[in-house]
């Protein structure tokens, strides 16, 4: 991939080239960001220019034997690691990065890097119960890999796509050779989030903000003629190739419906006090997959804060369409000075406490309840 290939990011962009270009090569980064913004894209972009010997015009060639192989996700001084998992597993059976490549393969090329943990989730299959992690094992494996010499380039580079599925002993696995790694050796780590990282991983790499695209970033993704409509389509993505894509396309995304109807139906049992159906309500979010509960939670957290811009009287700066638009322009009115702080406080408990493995249905009904109270007070 050539930073060409990249939407937008065209600041960032200049930036990593130069660093390379400068010989200023940090042994080990940490790309932070939406996955839509092109994290994972930057690192592929990156490792391509950082290996090919006709860089030319601040990007590579594309076309050297390096830029090929990059491009296809073959090229033997390339390694990803990615959380993985798989239904039926038998106990003590190791999974690993390794044994899905081809899916990988696919699917970086199907989505052009531009792709969530959850969408990679479903593509393992793993249903409701199971998520993909990266294990000890597979840190073993890291290990093992880099202490090779390099087959071909210069730079034998690791990419580490949602560090943050790394359970602590793997994490703690990886320290020695994060902070001292073998002679040109490259770690690219890629999050979407950078504070479910030890802070002991954090600090051995180099941070590279990736910023939000802008609605001009993203107009010519909408692909009609109508320049206010693409405006309003980008504006309201939010800065995310991959919602850009979802409005454009006109699809139903599965995954957002159901977070959509479990917000509403919080939100109107709360209001009726009705305590035993958010009991219910609480017993079914506890038996959904972590990854769909923090799913739920952040857009839980999008819809309260479009929903008190709406009650202040700043719908023109709202990123709502559709359902969510008709549900909270009537909801806005219940959200105001006196309980938003709150619910967002809950909201973050029930994060943190999701992210540490507490249990799901203690979680969840104190969240229920705690909502319905404050929900309550603007009858």
């Amino acid at each position: 991939m050539r930073f060409a290939d990249i939407i937008g990011q065209e600041q960032l962009k200049r930036h990593l080239v130069e660093s390379i270009d400068r010989g200023r090569i940090s042994h080990a980064q940490l790309l932070s960001g939406a996955a839509g913004a092109g994290t994972l894209p930057l690192a592929l972009a990156y490792a391509q220019y950082l290996n090919c010997p006709n860089r030319h015009d601040g990007d590579s060639c594309g076309v050297c034997p390096s830029c090929i192989k990059i491009g296809q996700l073959a090229h033997p001084d390339l390694h990803f690691v990615f959380p993985v998992n798989k239904q039926g597993k038998k106990s003590g059976e190791v999974v690993l990065s390794s044994d899905f490549m081809d899916l990988w393969r696919e699917t970086v090329t199907q989505t052009g890097g531009y792709f969530t943990r959850q969408q990679w989730n479903d593509r393992l299959d793993l249903g409701k119960t199971l998520k993909g992690m990266i294990s000890a094992r597979e840190a073993d494996e890291i290990i093992r890999r880099l202490q090779f010499k390099s087959f071909e380039s210069e730079y034998k580079i690791m990419i580490i796509w949602q560090p943050e599925a790394m359970n602590d002993e793997a994490a703690n696995k990886i320290l020695k050779i994060l902070e001292e790694p073998w002679q040109k050796t490259i770690f690219l780590l890629v999050t979407e989030r950078a504070d479910l990282l030890l802070p002991t991983i954090i600090s051995r790499t180099q941070e590279v903000a990736v910023p939000r695209l802008t609605v001009e970033d993203l107009m010519p993704l909408a692909r009609c003629n109508d320049t206010v409509q693409a405006a309003n389509m980008a504006r309201l993505a939010a800065g995310d190739v991959i919602e850009m894509q979802r409005i454009v396309g006109g699809g139903d995304d599965t995954l957002r419906h159901e977070c959509f109807d479990l917000f509403c139906r919080l939100m109107r049992l709360s209001y009726n006090d009705k305590h035993l159906e958010l009991m219910e309500w609480a017993d079914e979010v506890a038996t959904l997959p972590r990854e769909q509960q923090r799913a739920m939670l952040l857009h839980s957290a999008r819809l309260l804060r479009e929903s008190y811009m709406l009650h202040a009287g700043l719908g023109s700066i709202s990123y709502l369409w559709g359902e969510e638009a008709d549900f909270c322009n009537k909801f806005a009115p219940f959200i105001g000075n006196q309980n938003v702080e709150f619910i967002v406080e809950q909201i973050e408990l029930a994060m943190r406490q999701v992210s540490q493995n507490g249990n799901s249905r203690i979680i969840f009904t104190h969240f229920a309840l705690a909502i319905s109270k404050t929900i309550n007070r603007l009858k």
